[in-house]
């Protein structure tokens, strides 16, 4: 299940590495005390969207707004009844509606875009992969079905690539609690069937999603 937030305009501006903000925004909805707090996330939220860039900073746009996505839709409920006792955000900025929608019904081939930036590391070094070093498809699409399988979903027939038709690619470095992670914004084409996808439809691609890390348009 995903969860749209709507937002009211800022009254003070925003900085362009906001993310620690969003973060402990969509944490105190979840509530201190929880299932999920200090373990791998089972959902994933976007970055803001349709904001405008300012001398600074960013401001936000009558139709701002950012999502938060779930495999487990009591965490969605959880985060509605958080935003139901306290709808302020940060920098003066409040909710002014949530709209909730079910997963679409997939295509066996599904393009995707990013709504926030995917961080993949690779076991043995923890270096940070983006979609230029060699081999990155086959390390998301391994990093995918590891979730799945703990999920308890067959992982067979996954596959990830990047989208061949487009040549917007791109990487971002964001620094999060003082770390530097060089991120990627690329359009994807994932493979698989319904549950499969509708799962990282969910919860994101990549490591650090519980954080605003990997989240899918």
């Amino acid at each position: 299940m995903r969860i749209y937030v709507k937002l009211s305009n800022n009254s003070e501006q925003i900085d362009f590495n906001y993310q620690k903000l969003l973060t402990g925004v969509v944490h105190k909805w979840l509530g201190l005390e929880n299932e999920v707090h200090g373990k791998p996330a089972r959902f994933t939220f976007s970055w803001i969207q349709n904001t405008k860039a300012e001398k600074g900073g960013l401001a936000l746009s009558p139709d701002s707004y950012f999502f938060v996505s779930a495999y487990d839709d009591s965490i969605i409920r959880r985060i509605t009844e958080g935003i139901l006792k306290d709808n302020t955000v940060f920098h003066g900025i409040f909710v002014r509606d949530v709209i909730l929608q079910e997963p679409p019904l997939f295509e066996k081939v599904q393009r995707f875009s990013m709504a926030s930036p995917v961080l993949l590391k690779r076991r043995s070094d923890n270096k940070h992969l983006t979609y230029e070093d060699a081999g990155y498809e086959i390390a998301l699409t391994e990093n995918l079905k590891t979730k799945l399988e703990k999920a308890g979903i067959s992982p067979e027939g996954v596959e990830i690539k990047l989208d061949p038709d487009t040549a917007y690619r791109s990487t971002k470095l964001v620094t999060y609690n003082g770390i530097q992670n060089k991120t990627t914004f690329a359009p994807l084409i994932i493979k698989g069937n319904n549950e499969q996808l509708t799962y990282v439809w969910s919860v994101g691609l990549g490591h650090s999603t519980g954080i605003g890390f990997g989240a899918l348009k």
